[in-house]
């Protein structure tokens, strides 16, 4: 048994293909097909149903590709060892992020970061929170840049910054003549928000304190941007919130529309948040230092009183 074997069988447990497999590997399709009978035979079980199309699992394959899963990332842990003896910032760290942070924060710090540390290749994922916490565990990502708190098992979170809550309310929408709101004034009912799967809904439905809908209203909308929010409110169908950094990006004239809230003001973590077995330390060190430092100079919050982040259900 190699550590190649067990590189080729998880190939083919994520892609269901010998062919897709062998290309993911770089090794052609014979080769890597002969591994794998080779290490069944020395095994003496069957992998790999080849009958089923796609290719699935046996019952005792499962098992073998959960146990080679973690070989394989010990194995891999042993360069990470030595790059972190030698605090080499360099190779390959997989990082994803997610949606409602992507287009604000990875502008404000990926060129000057990737400048400093010029030996790294950094593979950046957009991707949700679920699935963000199915990849680390599964040894697919390195580390994530998420909100929290996830209250995940066996998953760190470093807190990057606390990002808070901003009303957007055209001028003919009630909560535009306040200058400043409560998170209380908020109507669930008049609020568009993001379409499931994103954490920033989950947190505007916890602020507002309910997540039921009017049934009096005749529409319902939902939408996977920001920008498509805003639009809508300024077409008179509602109000919204948004994250501060997504604020600074608007026209000026959609700026007067903001209304920013009264102390205790409502945030949302943003963390960088890694499996507690990670090793590339020196590089998620790295990282947290570079956001930190730009990001104090964006957000000018840090001295007022603020409602703790919220929970996800």
């Amino acid at each position: 048994m190699t550590i190649t074997q067990l590189h080729y069988v998880l190939a083919v447990a994520e892609h269901k293909n010998f062919t897709k497999a062998a290309q993911k590997v770089f090794v052609t399709q014979p080769t890597l097909s002969m591994q794998i009978q080779k290490l069944e035979e020395e095994l003496e079980v069957q992998i790999f149903d080849r009958s089923k199309k796609p290719i699935e699992l046996t019952e005792v394959g499962r098992k073998i590709v959960q146990q080679a899963r973690n070989i394989v990332n010990e194995s891999d842990r042993i360069q990470d060892i030595v790059d972190q003896q030698k605090g080499f910032i360099g190779g390959e760290f997989r990082l994803g992020v997610i949606p409602t942070v992507t287009p604000t924060l990875l502008p404000m710090f990926l060129k000057s970061f990737t400048q400093k540390y010029s030996k790294l290749k950094l593979k950046i994922e957009e991707l949700h929170t679920s699935a963000i916490i199915k990849k680390l565990k599964d040894g697919h990502l390195d580390a994530a840049i998420a909100a929290t708190p996830l209250e995940q098992e066996n998953i760190i979170e470093r807190v990057l910054y606390y990002e808070p809550f901003v009303a957007y309310a055209p001028k003919d929408h009630k909560i535009h003549e306040h200058e400043n709101i409560l998170a209380d004034q908020l109507d669930i009912d008049e609020v568009l928000l993001l379409e499931d799967g994103h954490c920033f809904k989950e947190s505007v439905l916890n602020l507002c304190k309910t997540s039921q809908r009017n049934d009096l209203k005749n529409y319902q909308l939902q939408s996977g941007s920001f920008e498509t929010l805003i639009s809508l409110a300024n077409e008179g169908l509602g109000m919204t919130l948004i994250p501060y950094l997504h604020s600074l990006k608007l026209r000026e004239s959609e700026k007067d529309n903001l209304k920013m809230f009264k102390e205790p003001v409502p945030v949302r973590a943003i963390s960088l948040i890694y499996y507690k077995s990670e090793l590339k330390m020196q590089i998620i060190d790295a990282l947290q230092q570079v956001i930190s430092g730009i990001i104090k100079g964006a957000i000018q919050f840090q001295d007022v009183k603020i409602i703790s982040p919220i929970h996800k259900k």
